[in-house]
């Protein structure tokens, strides 16, 4: 099976254009592929985890990636799946979180001489002068065309800025620039991107004649990405400070059951026919292909210790097994102490449990809140110097958060 019929088999592909061209380039280890990220946060997070895990699948082939990053695009803001205008942003903050990116990309992807790129479009888009890009690229572009991208209909809804409508063109015009500097003849992207990719491919025939090789491909990526990369609590972070690789592990063990097979094949490096196997398991075999995509993924992000640490601490918590000392844990000290004790709302707002004390109530009235093995309810209660200190209190919100409070 070659690395194109693998991706389909794991089902990353949704669309592409020149099927059988894009086959011979990947499986032959031809392809030099770009995947674009804009620089919003100063993290990754898991929605962008597949792009990842996709262009170490095809360097892994032979194939060379460029990891474009989005200086200038992230200066617009991609109307995609959005409702309203995105947060404008400094370049230096763009900068900053474009070194966090390329550190965190490399434990997926070998940066070293020949074998990857990162490149920025603010090298390209803020030096365009905007009467010479209208004259020599506003005639490519149809506007009843771009009005029909599905990248727009959302922010229609509500009213489409003018910068927001450029965000295709720029990104099209990326494409171009790629194709011409770095010889990129191949780009990836999600389903929700399609319109933007088509329309550099159509650049490219139009600027560079109908014999220039610039194909697309789309992937189930950011669509399947973004759902992943969201909890009712936030974002699930790769940087270990902003989702610990314990939360990390817990948020892939507690994925619902009809997506635990379709994460384990799209996400995982396990043969597929190991996962083949594992869409036979029921009942409790189907917890333990859980705790596998947990693992895996895990020890990918972080390392194999942590995903250790993480599988022993949920085992703990979870099956009554395991080191206790692994949950997460957060330490108060006595200057938290009011009368020798700390009430129930401080301890779940500190420990990260509630984000406010006016949804630590909420949790507590709903009956979702339980303390040492035990339902708390009154938004009074409190935990002595006696009971925080040793292996301290652990605390429970909903079914699956958990934190050990503990007297420092």
């Amino acid at each position: 099976m070659g690395i194109y019929e693998e991706l389909k088999a794991r089902g990353l592909i949704a669309q592409v254009t020149n099927e059988d061209e894009i086959r011979e380039l990947v499986n032959n280890g031809k392809a030099t592929f770009y995947i674009g990220f804009d620089p919003t946060a100063n993290s990754l997070h898991v929605g962008h985890f597949m792009a990842l895990c996709l262009m170490k699948r095809l360097q892994m082939a032979g194939n060379k990636p460029i990891a474009l990053i989005g200086g200038g695009t992230t200066l617009i803001g991609d109307p995609s799946g959005r409702s309203d205008l995105r947060t404008m942003m400094t370049f230096e903050t763009i900068a900053q979180n474009g070194e966090i990116f390329k550190k965190q990309m490399s434990k997926f992807i070998d940066f070293s001489e020949g074998k990857a790129i990162m490149v920025n479009n603010a090298d390209w888009l803020t030096q365009l002068n905007y009467i010479d890009f209208l004259r020599e690229f506003g005639s490519c572009f149809s506007v009843n065309n771009m009005l029909r991208a599905e990248c727009y209909k959302q922010r229609m809804e509500k009213g489409l800025s003018f910068l927001e409508f450029n965000y295709m063109i720029m990104q099209s015009y990326d494409f171009y620039e790629l194709f011409k500097r770095y010889d990129c003849n191949l780009q990836f992207g999600g389903d929700d991107q399609w319109s933007n990719m088509l329309g550099g491919t159509e650049l490219i025939r139009k600027k560079l004649g109908k014999d220039s090789h610039a194909m697309t491909i789309t992937l189930l990526m950011n669509s399947e990405g973004k759902k992943m990369g969201k909890t009712q609590s936030g974002a699930v972070w790769l940087d270990p400070n902003k989702t610990s690789p314990y939360d990390f592990y817990q948020y892939w063990r507690n994925i619902g059951d009809a997506d635990v097979l379709k994460c384990l094949r799209m996400l995982t490096f396990l043969p597929l026919e190991t996962i083949d196997e594992m869409d036979k398991w029921e009942g409790a075999k189907l917890n333990e292909a859980k705790e596998i995509l947990a693992y895996e993924l895990t020890k990918l992000v972080h390392n194999e210790e942590e995903a250790e640490k993480a599988q022993v601490a949920a085992r703990a918590l979870f099956s009554n097994g395991g080191d206790m000392a692994n949950i997460p844990t957060t330490e108060f000290t006595e200057a938290d102490l009011v009368d020798g004790a700390v009430d129930i709302i401080s301890l779940l707002v500190k420990s990260g449990l509630c984000p406010s004390k006016s949804e630590a109530r909420r949790a507590l009235e709903q009956g979702g809140v339980e303390a040492a093995g035990e339902r708390v309810e009154d938004f009074g209660k409190s935990f002595t110097r006696e009971e925080l200190s040793g292996e301290g209190v652990v605390i429970k919100r909903g079914k699956k958060s958990y934190n050990r409070v503990i007297l420092k």
